[in-house]
């Protein structure tokens, strides 16, 4: 459904602390870095439509509310490591991985709140291998 979406923090490098973490475990590469932001993975050409590309910019003052961003992972070891590499680079807890069957039945999904409090979760929408 999404082509690209950006996420506003008010600073750079624990930003790029966090996201590399996560997006490194959610096997999403940065693909560019200024002082301005930070760029994850593929954007789309006219040969291929089928990626969504992911930019972090940096606008001081920003708050969070209530704004979320679910980023899709492959499997569940993902959604996993996605949560951990959260915690260890600035992240704060906002839901464990775990099912979450209010949503669907193989639903697996966790919560993080970036450094800036913006809200992201890693979702594995398959059922377990």
């Amino acid at each position: 459904m999404l082509d690209h979406v950006s996420i506003t923090v008010n600073a750079l490098e624990p930003a790029l602390r966090f996201y590399d973490a996560v997006m490194g475990a959610l096997g999403v590469p940065r693909v560019w870095v200024t002082e301005q932001g930070i760029g994850y993975g593929l954007r789309n050409t006219a040969d291929d439509d089928s990626h969504s590309f992911l930019s972090i910019y940096v606008r001081p003052g920003v708050a969070a509310d209530r704004r979320h961003w679910g980023f899709r992972a492959p499997d569940r070891a993902a959604v996993r490591a996605f949560h951990a590499a959260g915690l260890a680079h600035g992240g704060r807890d906002d839901g464990p991985p775990g099912p979450r069957p209010e949503y669907h039945d193989h639903y697996y999904g966790a919560f993080l709140l970036d450094p800036d409090g913006n809200r992201v979760e890693a979702v594995c929408n398959r059922a377990e291998a």
